[in-house]
This record gives structure tokens, sequence and C-alpha cells, in this order.
């Protein structure tokens, strides 16, 4: 019964559509309830409540992606997207329920329920997008509670199992390490960067970066230390001078149908390879910027430096990066006995 009488509180409508609660109360008469309750059914089939299609508004985000945002993250939210629209194509943005969207959460949960997190993140951006630009109105994700994480410690290499990777390395490879470790940079900023963003003479080098409000594309200037000047010194004597690009490769792009030239995109499979190569645990290229921003603060650099070090906007996110050492937690241990024995 949508249309009921509550004592002290007069008639009452009450109905659910697409998983959302409508409910008012206080009407003299069961007339007027109803007939409140019907206007409120019409109001929610107008267009602006049902929006456009899903398969318009994910092309219509992808698109936007593709043009303002990094490539790494339109092959993230392509990825996502191919498992929504293969759900959900023949659907209005309105017709997708918090019970649809609870349905695909824990289906991704059967991986882990990091997996399903994420998930969930990636479509609930995907209708915020489309309710900021006036398509949609209503966001059902934003009603599914995420999945449970027990958080765990983060790997970060030790400076002696970083050099083991370095030792067992190519020339090649050892020079982008190098690059790496010496900017904390992001691997996507080395695999961008060009000739002219080094400057030789005045012993910098300059990195581009989406990862800001709006997707703008920010540089910020790290100067070389002596070994990042000695392995960007003895590459562009050996460059390829018709190429732009202090690392690139020749691939078969399924796009083109041929084989290209062109800055990397990813190369995860080196550290896989070395780490095995090294006998240590696998670590990715990131955790080379945790480990380089814990020893800057293990030598007492100040945070701020860090963070515009590692290009972040918040002081908070650096702080993330600051792991103590295990040779630190021995020191500290043990000045704490020694305290202990004076007293």
């Amino acid at each position: 019964m949508s249309v009921y009488f509550v004592k002290n509180k007069g008639w009452r409508y009450d109905f659910m559509v697409n998983g959302m609660r409508y409910t008012q109360a206080w009407f003299k008469t069961k007339k007027e309830a109803k007939e409140e309750e019907q206007n409120k059914r019409q109001e929610l089939k107008k267009p602006a409540s049902i929006g456009m299609d899903f398969l318009t508004l994910v092309n219509k985000r992808l698109d936007e992606i593709k043009i303002r945002l990094s490539h790494e993250h339109y092959m993230d939210t392509v990825y996502h997207a191919k498992r929504w629209v293969k759900l959900w194509n023949s659907l209005s943005c309105s017709e997708i329920t918090v019970e649809m969207v609870t349905k695909l959460r824990n289906e991704r949960s059967k991986v882990s329920n990091h997996t399903a997190n994420k998930e969930l993140r990636y479509l609930r951006s995907l209708f915020n997008w489309g309710i900021k630009k006036g398509y949609i109105s209503e966001n059902p994700a934003d009603r599914v509670d995420m999945m449970r994480i027990e958080k765990k410690e983060r790997y970060v290499p030790s400076q002696e199992n970083i050099e083991k990777v370095f030792a067992v390395a190519s020339d090649e490879e050892r020079d982008y390490l190098w690059c790496l470790r010496d900017t904390l940079a992001r691997s996507r900023e080395i695999n961008n960067l060009t000739w002219e963003d080094v400057d030789f003479e005045n012993r910098t080098v300059t990195l581009y970066t989406r990862k800001k409000l709006h997707g703008t594309k920010t540089p910020r200037v790290i100067p070389m230390t002596g070994k990042l000047y000695e392995v960007l010194s003895n590459r562009y004597k050996k460059r390829n001078q018709l190429k732009p690009w202090v690392f690139w490769h020749r691939f078969f792009s399924r796009k083109e149908g041929k084989v290209v030239e062109g800055p990397y995109r990813d190369r995860k499979k080196i550290m896989k390879t070395l780490c095995k190569k090294a006998n240590i645990q696998y670590f990715r290229f990131h955790p080379l910027r945790h480990a380089g921003a814990s020893l800057m603060d293990s030598i007492n650099i100040p945070m701020a430096e860090i963070q515009a070090i590692l290009g972040h906007e918040n002081r908070k996110t650096t702080e993330g990066y600051i792991h103590t050492t295990e040779g630190k937690i021995f020191e500290t241990m043990k000045a704490f006995e020694d305290a202990r024995k004076l007293t």
C-alpha cells in the first residue's frame, strides 16, 4: 500500500523507484495524498530525470578523458567500461539501480575487495560526471557501500635490494631505473621525457604530470644529481637525433596495423624479471618513489621539499610516502632501551 494513514501525522504516500524511497506525510485526506503521489511519480518520469542512455554517457565520458586526462587513466576507464556496457548497454541511466550496482560489486569482490572497490570508484566517477554535465540526475553507485579492506603494510624495497636490481639490469634498463630513482618520478613521466625537458646547462629535468585538479598538465623542475647528469649525458651523446624522446622503442601498433616508433606506455615486465634475477621480493617502479621519499625524510629533508619533488598538491599524500626503515626501527628501540637503563 503506497497511501496510508498515520496517527497524528495524517495521510502519507510512500513508494520506491530504482531503489530510492519517496515519502511525504501530513495530508488531510486520502485523496490529497493520492494526488500528490501521482504528481511525484510523474515528476520522476520526466526526461530530465530519466536522462540519456547508459552507452551514450559512457562514450561521452571516454571522449572527454581521452582529450583531457592521461592515456593510462583513459585505458583504465576503458577496461572498466567494457564490463559495464556488456551488462547495461541497452538501458537508460535511470534504469540502473542500486541493486544492479551492488550485484556488480559483489561479483568483482570474488577477485578481491580491492578490485570491487576500484570498480565502484570508477562507476561513481562516471555517474557524478554525468550529473555535473546535466545529462542525468542520480548516481546509484553513491548508495552502494565499499567493501571492507584489511590494509596491509606497503612493501618498500631497501636501498640494498634496489642496488641488487641495478646490478642485474642491462645498460638500457639501468639508465631507465636511474632516471626513476634520482628524480622520484612516476614511470609515465619518464616514459614521456623528451630531450627538450633536459637542461644540461642548468642541470635540471622538467617532468610533467596530469595528476592535478581538472587533469591540467603541470610541470615541475627537478635538479639533476651527479649520477643522473652522467646517465643523461651519455644517452644524449648516443641519441638518435630524429627521435625527441629520452627512452623510445619500436612496436607493432594494432590501431595503425604496422610497426611504429614512440615512447613507452608501460614497462611493468622489467621489474618482474629483474627482481627474479636478483632473488629479492618483487616490487614495481612506484615503490622507488616511496623508497626515495623515505630516505630523504631519514636525512631530515623538510617535508615541503619532498612534496615538491614528488609533485603532490596535498601534504597528506606526501606523508603517506614516508616509511620507517627496518634499520631505523632497530636504532629507535636501542635508544629506548639505553634511555631506560639511565632512569
